[in-house]
């Protein structure tokens, strides 16, 4: 096979294409018959393994980079991907070549042709990239996977690993025409990737989701481990390009830690993967117990080179022009928060483009008393909501005067530009620095908002 740069990536990415990447069949028949087929990678290292609503790819980010800092050899899984589907797979820390990812596929296709003649079901998109992922890390071979779930948990294609250190970050509604349509069924979901023995990390959970998650540890004999109670952010302060954190770690305090991410939901993420890397470890109790925190030097260089692309990421200056992912109501409200926090817009024009089993109404509540006014657009995806719907649903929230459409992604952004800097009813424009347009609504949205602006680049 050819595993020469693009035109190995451009021949595998072609084969996933036709495995339909927004197919999910709930069951792992497909996955645990192919990874048997492999060899079971899975299991020629450990894992951590993260699901949650929000914030999950943040938290594995900053998990894996802990991990490396400590001279852990990481391969992390996540999903979704914002530019390219090689992010989906990263050993070191960073997406695997063209040529390794190649190589991974033409190993396992073969297996996946087997099993798709074995089941009434072929393999789905995720579960081969799954498959690719694993096989990848047992080849490197990596100290330790971290690994985030796809969807849900129970069913998830990842939920194969049985993790040692679980990580749940905040649950919230999402997904619901397949998860459930309350917290406490969406938790029970989450909950199926606990498995006996496990050292549980929980960030703050609706009460009805906390439940649900303690009931489930109980059962399979699980170590639950929770904000505020196990560990939990002590103190924090906004500081430039981020801010400065003291934490309350399993096993002591980490004082003076810079996170170079805005916003309190990333600090919660932040001591979330602390935590989930204490456990790993075996740090628990403290330094009576003869367990004592990490290295709090090592901790500090870690999280102070920690990067989210496409989380509150600033890719253009003048006017300020931010990107986040939030595609449901929990993580509006969160970037609400942070943008109130971190940032000084006089005036500032958000970008929404979403996709169709979202809760658009809710997202844009959430993100109404920080925006001046709103651009509907559409992205690229298949299951993108149209522009005009939800431009209706915008002016339902938000009043006709501060909605206006335009489908073409690249057009919503230069008009978002152009309203930001406009003069106002007396004639004056924004202070400097104090015009910004925010790109949000979907993942697919910010990815290509990201191409289009060459963020990260």
């Amino acid at each position: 096979m050819d595993n020469a740069g693009p035109a190995a990536l451009a021949r595998v990415e072609k084969a996933l294409e036709q495995r339909f990447p927004s197919r999910m069949v709930p069951d792992l028949d497909r996955i645990t018959d192919l990874l048997d087929l492999l060899g079971e990678p899975q299991r020629a290292y450990p894992s951590i393994h993260i699901t949650g609503t929000n914030g999950k790819t943040s938290t594995a980010r900053m998990i894996d980079a802990l991990l490396r800092e400590f001279g852990i050899r990481t391969g992390r899984h996540t999903s979704p991907h914002l530019e390219s589907v090689l992010e989906r797979i990263a050993l070191d820390g960073q997406p695997v070549s063209p040529e390794v990812f190649a190589t991974a596929y033409d190993d396992v296709a073969p297996y996946v042709e087997l099993v798709d003649g074995r089941h009434p079901d072929r393999v789905t998109f995720f579960e081969l990239l799954t498959a690719m992922a694993f096989v990848t890390f047992a080849d490197a071979p990596v100290d330790v996977a971290v690994v985030e779930v796809g969807l849900g948990g129970r069913w998830d294609a990842t939920n194969v690993i049985n993790a040692p250190t679980v990580v749940v970050t905040p649950i919230g509604l999402d997904h619901v025409g397949l998860l459930g349509d309350t917290v406490e069924a969406i938790a029970a979901e989450k909950a199926g990737i606990i498995h006996p023995g496990a050292m549980v990390v929980s960030a703050p959970q609706p009460p009805g989701a906390g439940q649900v998650l303690a009931e489930r540890a109980g059962d399979v004999g699980a170590t639950m481990l929770r904000v505020g109670t196990d560990f939990g952010v002590l103190s924090r302060s906004i500081a430039v390009g981020g801010q400065l954190l003291d934490l309350q770690g399993l096993g002591g305090e980490y004082d003076e830690i810079f996170l170079p991410l805005h916003g309190a939901h990333q600090a919660g993420n932040a001591v979330c993967a602390l935590a989930a890397v204490e456990a790993f470890f075996g740090v628990r109790g403290g330094a009576a117990e003869g367990r004592g925190p990490l290295d709090v030097e090592i901790v500090r260089s870690a999280l102070a080179g920690v990067t989210s692309p496409g989380r509150l990421e600033i890719v253009r200056r003048s006017p300020t022009v931010v990107l986040d992912g939030a595609h449901n109501p929990a993580g509006a409200a969160a970037l609400a928060a942070a943008l109130e926090e971190a940032f000084t817009f006089d005036r500032l024009v958000a970008v929404v483009a979403v996709l169709d089993d979202k809760d658009a109404a809710g997202l844009l509540r959430e993100l109404e008393p920080v925006v001046s006014s709103v651009v509907v657009a559409m992205n690229g995806s298949p299951r993108a909501l149209p522009a005009d719907a939800l431009a209706e649903t915008a002016r339902a929230v938000l009043g006709e005067g501060r909605v206006e459409v335009a489908p073409r992604l690249d057009d919503a952004i230069e008009l978002a530009v152009t309203l930001a800097e406009a003069p106002g009813l007396d004639g004056g424009t924004p202070a400097l620095g104090g015009a910004g347009v925010l790109v949000t609504g979907s993942i697919v949205t910010v990815g290509e908002a990201r191409r289009l602006l060459g963020g990260g680049r």
